[in-house]
């Protein structure tokens, strides 16, 4: 009975896994599309660990209802629970940034321009145009901007990884 609890336990840790990546991306993905905030370089950089981490948790939802060994479950988990930690990382970073603590990177020192309405000067409207600056914060809610959102849901998935890792021995 306990070994059909700890499976169980790896099966919804690995399912909202897996679903808590996908919303997380999922809204930056809406706010940059539908909300209009244009993400800087840094935010792109922060959805890596999610785009790879999406297939990996779900490798490992499949694996627990397959009834797959135990390791291999347990070596997803470990691989999404690591993405999710060096997520937390660029957040930290990132939000660091933000707040004047260190210089960020160079390629980050930009603002953005407007797209011109105009069709003939689109293609070069492309070559110009560049994402806002890393060291301002598109919005704060809370006092967080989305960077430090980001560590928060990182952090917490992380944990959620590591729950599921622990749980089946």
């Amino acid at each position: 009975m306990a070994a059909t609890a700890d499976t169980r336990m790896t099966t919804l840790a690995a399912g909202l896994l897996t679903l808590g990546m996908a919303v997380t991306v999922g809204s930056a993905l809406g706010f940059q599309y539908i909300g209009g905030y244009i993400p800087c370089a840094l935010c792109l950089m922060e959805r890596q660990p999610y785009y790879y981490g999406i297939p990996v948790a779900g490798l490992a939802f499949i694996s627990s209802i397959a009834g797959a060994p135990a390791w291999v479950t347990r070596l997803l988990l470990a691989i999404a629970a690591i993405l999710m930690i060096v997520g937390a990382g660029m957040g930290v970073y990132h939000s660091g940034v933000e707040w004047k603590f260190w210089e960020g990177p160079s390629t980050c020192s930009t603002t953005a321009s407007g797209v011109t309405t105009n069709a003939g000067s689109l293609l070069d409207d492309l070559n110009t145009v560049h994402g806002p600056s890393c060291t301002d914060a598109a919005a704060r809610f809370l006092g967080l901007s989305f960077a430090g959102w980001n560590v928060i849901a990182s952090l917490v998935l992380a944990a959620i990884a590591v729950v599921g890792l622990r749980a089946r021995r």
